[in-house]
């Protein structure tokens, strides 16, 4: 959150409001490990891998979502292709790409997945 709120002041964005985390139990992902992963049968708008990272501080993701396109490689899992919906004018080239090593991204989500209650 600091860092795209960092970036968005720099660029001299307008930011009406503010980024949180996505509550789960008012966004149903499904498989979250398939929806961090970026499966496009799991994604968030289901074109390009693309997902919701960050909702709104009200906790209503469809307010102000931060997206990104989740690319799996061999060894790598990045996210780029940062959007916000709402501003589809914006420009998010020099936000990113974030590059995680596969096998700790995983290992990650999993942990995430295991203390996360079903919903």
């Amino acid at each position: 959150m600091d860092l795209v709120s960092g970036f968005e002041h720099a660029a001299g964005h307008d930011v009406p409001g503010a980024y949180a985390g996505i509550i789960l139990d008012h966004f149903k992902v499904g498989d979250l490990a398939a929806y961090l992963s970026g499966r496009p049968e799991f994604a968030y708008r289901s074109q390009n891998g693309v997902i919701a990272l960050l909702g709104c501080d009200c906790g209503e993701l469809g307010c102000w979502p931060l997206e990104a396109q989740v690319i799996t490689t061999e060894h790598s899992v990045i996210w780029r292709g940062f959007s916000q919906i709402y501003r589809p004018q914006r420009d998010y080239g020099d936000f990113g790409p974030f590059v995680f090593e596969r096998s700790q991204y995983e290992r990650a989500v999993r942990e995430v997945v295991a203390t996360t209650p079903a919903t």
